[in-house]
């Protein structure tokens, strides 16, 4: 008998965030988080000159700007996935995507390519943001584009940089 290797048996901490009971947690930690930037760039970019209440300026793109960052996160989530689960498939080495899933600081190239997926999605939630949530809400360019990279820059999905090491014991 053929002896079976099981490789990337344990998920990698990333990957976890997109399945239930998790994915909850996941959708309700973007939705505070967005909710806080949301209201830092109404006061920090002085939109009260522009659009009438901070209420106003919520209520018409929390929804969308929650919505498109978890969309922009799930396509970076799979590029790691394809990165990091089918590495041996597409001709990536062991040592490559063993440190994408479980500790990406142990391989410079682990490092660019998480840090690659995460540009991607918050390349994403700047054009959704800025094309779609704000287009008519922030008609001045300026103001669009500050909020918009604010947006993009800070719910970046960070959590990819997570190594799994670090809730797993014995690994």
């Amino acid at each position: 008998m053929k002896p079976v290797k099981l490789y990337n048996v344990i998920f990698p901490i990333w990957f976890l965030l997109f399945f239930p009971p998790v994915i909850l947690i996941t959708l309700a930690g973007n939705f505070i988080i967005d909710s806080l930037v949301i209201f830092a760039c109404y006061y920090i970019f002085k939109l009260a000159d522009t659009i009438t209440s901070n209420k106003t300026f919520y209520k018409e793109s929390i929804w969308n700007v929650w919505i498109f960052g978890f969309l922009s996160d799930l396509i970076g989530g799979a590029i790691l996935f394809i990165t990091g689960i089918l590495g041996d498939s597409i001709g990536i080495p062991y040592e490559i995507s063993s440190a994408i899933n479980f500790d990406p600081f142990s391989h410079p190239t682990a490092v660019a390519i998480i840090v690659i997926a995460m540009i991607v999605s918050a390349v994403f939630i700047f054009l959704f943001n800025y094309k779609v949530t704000f287009r008519k809400l922030l008609t001045e360019r300026q103001q669009r584009l500050k909020v918009a990279l604010t947006i993009a820059i800070v719910t970046m999905p960070w959590t990819f940089l997570l190594p799994t090491k670090w809730f797993y014991r014995g690994f």
